[in-house]
């Protein structure tokens, strides 16, 4: 059964080039458009990985990152921060609260692939 990957960004554009990419791999993906979604679709979905963007309408990804990782039913699941936000701040924020990688748009599409596969085969 392929690994299933919760995409959580309000651009869409974006989604839809991430999720081109990652069904070509062999992933199940699903996407969320702001953080209120994606939190709710990380505890239905059951993802293996979640894909998160930073500036979101509803709850940032901050948020997110913070409900999900102090939930014992997702706290184990790796978290991409995939964001234009490019400031050591936001970096050592989101590490601090637990995510996996860091990763600034505009992204090399192969880092991508090879953090994916480092984290959930």
């Amino acid at each position: 059964m392929a690994k299933k990957i919760l995409l959580i960004d309000d651009e869409k554009d974006i989604v839809d080039i991430e999720k081109a990419i990652l069904e070509n791999e062999g992933y199940q993906v699903v996407a969320a458009y702001d953080g209120e979604e994606g939190v709710s679709k990380a505890f239905s979905e059951k993802p293996d990985l979640i894909i998160l963007d930073i500036m979101m309408p509803k709850l940032d990804g901050f948020g997110v990152a913070q409900k999900l990782k102090e939930s014992k039913e997702s706290f184990h699941v790796p978290i991409i921060m995939l964001t234009a936000k490019d400031m050591q701040v936001d970096r050592e924020k989101g590490l601090a609260l637990g995510v996996s990688a860091y990763i600034v748009k505009l992204f090399d599409l192969e880092e991508l692939r090879r953090i994916v596969k480092e984290l959930i085969g």
